[in-house]
């Protein structure tokens, strides 16, 4: 989905900010004003604390957003705890594949039993699935999910 199409969307239904993270098939650009970028940052609303992790599994040797399973690890093991964790990429043996290009990231289901987030939301493998990871809800997000935090 485009962000002119999300930013679009967002005026016409009037929802709240757009929180985001990239993925491996989108540029390294920054986002367009109007969606906040959650990597590696944690941003408050509502009273809720959102954090995010762009990327997905190093599947090929050139693209954007794609790291090792211990480039994951060093890149989440200094965040801080979030109430709604958003991550392109599922933790590992989480509605991942075994197909060498939709792997979880190991590094999320440390940061999981870490931190206990009440939802980790992810796109990468395609899926709409939701999974109970201890206090955690892990939802796979494909197309458009309408969700209330309360």
């Amino acid at each position: 989905m485009s962000d002119s199409l999300i930013l679009e969307a967002q005026q016409a239904f009037g929802v709240p900010p757009v929180f985001a993270v990239k993925g491996n098939h989108d540029a390294p650009t920054p986002f367009p004003l109007g969606i906040t970028d959650l990597h590696l940052k944690v941003v408050e609303f509502g009273g809720l604390r959102f954090g995010g992790l762009n990327g997905s599994w190093k599947y090929k040797s050139r693209g954007h957003f794609l790291y090792e399973q211990h480039e994951a690890a060093n890149l989440l093991k200094d965040l801080p705890p979030v109430e709604v964790f958003v991550s392109h990429n599922s933790p590992r043996h989480v509605h991942d594949k075994e197909d060498e290009t939709h792997y979880g990231f190991e590094a999320l289901n440390a940061y999981v039993d870490r931190h206990q987030p009440r939802l980790l939301l992810h796109g990468h493998q395609h899926v709409k699935k939701e999974t109970q990871i201890g206090t955690t809800k892990v939802i796979g997000v494909c197309g458009h999910r309408l969700l209330e935090i309360g």
